[in-house]
């Protein structure tokens, strides 16, 4: 579902994917192989960083533990930010990160969230009055919690002007196959998706 055009970004793409311990690991995994995987097919650079609320190694779901390339106290500026979900109930209630992420996405041509990531972005304030989704399991708690949102069900992902939301899980790498698509074309996005072996549902 498109509510309306996204915003054409600049011709690099710096691209960062927050996580924090309990996230889901193909929330960031999935998205962060695609974004990798296109560089192969376009002469546009696109670089991909890991952000976390420190330094110190994030322990996944799953109990990954994985590396940030940058804490929320010091990374590049992006061109699209991307909020991994996960078990966010620590992450959420953290002010620090809520305020990084509220001031962020402000200077943030585009961002997107995978699964319950969109709650983050909710409890930040800064998603109210846009069309959403997430992991179908969580769609009723989710316009619950956050009566302000249009929560959208049986989508894989939602395009409403610079916010982009997907699905839960592997809906994260339709939705970030379609913003490749949407800035590089078409064959650079089936392309990626023939390379990941990847049966696309855009």
């Amino acid at each position: 579902m498109q509510v309306s055009k996204k915003t054409t970004l600049a011709s690099a793409m710096e691209i960062g994917i927050f996580i924090y311990n309990n996230v889901e690991v193909l929330d960031f995994c999935g998205p962060f192989d695609v974004f990798c995987t296109a560089n192969r097919f376009t002469n546009q650079h696109i670089n991909v960083s890991l952000v976390a609320p420190t330094h110190s190694p994030v322990k996944t779901r799953g109990g990954l533990s994985v590396n940030p390339h940058y804490s929320i106290h010091g990374h590049p500026k992006f061109d699209l930010l991307l909020v991994a979900g996960g078990q966010y109930k620590e992450v959420i209630n953290n002010p620090t990160v809520l305020r990084w992420l509220a001031e962020t996405a402000r200077h943030t041509p585009e961002c997107a969230s995978v699964c319950t990531g969109v709650f983050i972005y909710a409890q930040a304030g800064i998603i109210d009055g846009k069309h959403v989704t997430t992991h179908w399991n969580d769609i009723q708690t989710l316009q619950t919690q956050f009566p302000q949102l249009h929560v959208i069900k049986e989508k894989r992902f939602i395009i409403d002007n610079n916010f982009i939301s997907s699905a839960g899980i592997t809906a994260g790498i339709d939705m970030s196959l379609s913003i490749i698509q949407s800035r590089f074309g078409k064959s650079v996005a089936t392309k990626v998706a023939q390379y990941m072996d990847y049966n696309t549902q855009l």
